[in-house]
């Protein structure tokens, strides 16, 4: 499989990642072939297949993803960019076959499987190389790449370096008091 640095990449248009809400219309084919493959259980396996299609939505924001779906048990799941860990793309041969694939998004919680599985689409490597993006902090314009300033890394580092010269000072008080 050919892994693209995301250095190395044709820039992703974020405009075209919050547009998408909605599998693509080929994800209610693939559906169709796995409930054939249960011949005769064909109508007990495609009415879930079928519901779970009609009422799949996505929603990527500038803080996260949220993905829900379900009628009389509705499942729904929002995942922050700062929590993903992990972002597979999956396609078996079906899938292939009709230009689709699984972005799967695994995060620290301790489970094994993923997250956040974003099903049924055809933009999967833009899915990608956007999550990954958005996790390491990068913020994409248009076409345009800029990382986040480290002035807050900085700060931080000032932070510390205070903390550490006024432990160093309230331990060299209380060294001269007991010693008094």
């Amino acid at each position: 499989m050919n892994q693209r640095q995301l250095t190395h990449a044709e820039p992703v248009d974020e405009q075209e990642i919050f547009s998408l809400t909605r599998p693509d219309k080929n994800l209610l084919q693939l559906y169709v072939l796995y409930a054939l493959v249960t011949m005769v259980a064909f109508p007990f396996v495609m009415l879930p297949l079928y519901f779970r299609y009609r009422t799949m939505r996505y929603r990527f924001d500038t803080e996260g993803i949220s993905v829900s779906y379900g009628i009389l048990w509705r499942k729904e799941s929002y995942t922050t960019y700062s929590r993903i860990q992990d972002i597979h793309v999956t396609r078996n041969i079906l899938e292939r076959w009709l230009g689709l694939g699984t972005v799967d998004i695994q995060t620290a919680s301790g489970s094994s499987t993923a997250e956040v599985c974003i099903v049924g689409v055809r933009q999967f490597d833009n899915i990608r190389d956007f999550l990954y993006a958005r996790m390491r902090g990068v913020k994409l314009k248009g076409n345009e790449t800029n990382v986040k300033s480290n002035s807050s890394d900085n700060e931080v580092i000032e932070t510390l370096r205070k903390i550490k010269e006024d432990l160093n000072a309230v331990r060299q008080s209380l060294e001269t008091k007991r010693n008094d």
